[in-house]
């Protein structure tokens, strides 16, 4: 895929920060020497870490040369490096992995996150948030488009796989840990219109259906698929729209 775009991101900063300050606010630690924020993209997320832990030494490791660029720029005391979740490994063992929103990326993170608590130091904590919305409006929507139109054949695959269920998690993960919290959250954010909510998921879940058409193919795309969400998402009384966004959380004690 090309490059993730910080400012088409952060245009709704407020919200997308809003799950890791309630995943901060599950992790039960209180003085951690070593943080790393896994996917840390242009730094909202690792902000929250430099506030509530000014005294551990903080890494935040990204695929996106962009979204790093944006997070030093931001954060220039914090140490960032360009790393692949899937394969990364902390030169110590670290007291808290952080990971806002990237691990729905990858297909195999269940086997990955039991090696991720494994490398945790004792009492360590791996806290994890991901979107659990492939159901959503939003996103059946995406996939509707995809298959439908000319583009079909080059889009074959782009939908990212559903996550597993919540028992798998528990069962995969609770043999290694002393304790383990698994919820869900549904946020419900409102928003200006439909416009919007097409813009919110173009720097996310829409990026790989985008990538690989080429300019004419994407405004096709983006115009059948603006048509549905405005349908599937009507005005509130007042104005407006409400996206609703459900999302996993997972805290896991070494």
């Amino acid at each position: 895929m090309a490059d993730w775009s910080p400012d088409t991101y952060l245009r709704f900063e407020d919200e997308r920060t809003r799950p890791a300050r309630d995943l901060l606010n599950a992790v039960p630690l209180a003085d951690p020497a070593f943080v790393i924020d896994i996917g840390c993209g242009p730094g909202n997320s690792t902000e929250l870490l430099v506030e509530r832990f000014p005294a551990a030494r903080l890494l935040g490791i990204d695929t996106s040369p962009a979204m790093l660029e944006t997070a030093r720029a931001r954060l220039p005391g914090v140490e960032f490096v360009l790393a692949d979740a899937a394969d990364f490994r902390p030169d110590v063992p670290p007291d808290l992995l952080f990971a806002n929103a990237v691990f729905q990326w990858l297909p195999g993170h269940l086997d990955l996150f039991v090696r991720l608590v494994g490398e945790l130091a004792p009492g360590g904590v791996l806290a994890v948030q991901m979107p659990d919305n492939l159901t959503e409006p939003s996103h059946v929507l995406m996939r509707e488009v995809a298959a439908s139109g000319r583009w079909a054949p080059k889009l074959t695959g782009a939908a990212r796989a559903p996550l597993p269920p919540v028992r798998t998690y528990y069962e995969a993960l609770k043999p290694h840990c002393r304790r383990l919290d698994i919820w869900h959250t549904v946020y419900n954010h409102p928003l200006a219109d439909a416009a919007a909510v097409v813009e919110w998921v173009r720097s996310t879940g829409l990026k790989p259906f985008l990538d690989p058409l080429d300019e004419a193919e994407r405004a096709g795309f983006l115009a059948a698929y603006t048509a549905k969400v405005t349908d599937a998402y009507p005005s509130l009384v007042g104005g407006g729209v409400l996206l609703r966004f459900p999302r996993l959380f997972i805290v896991a004690t070494r």
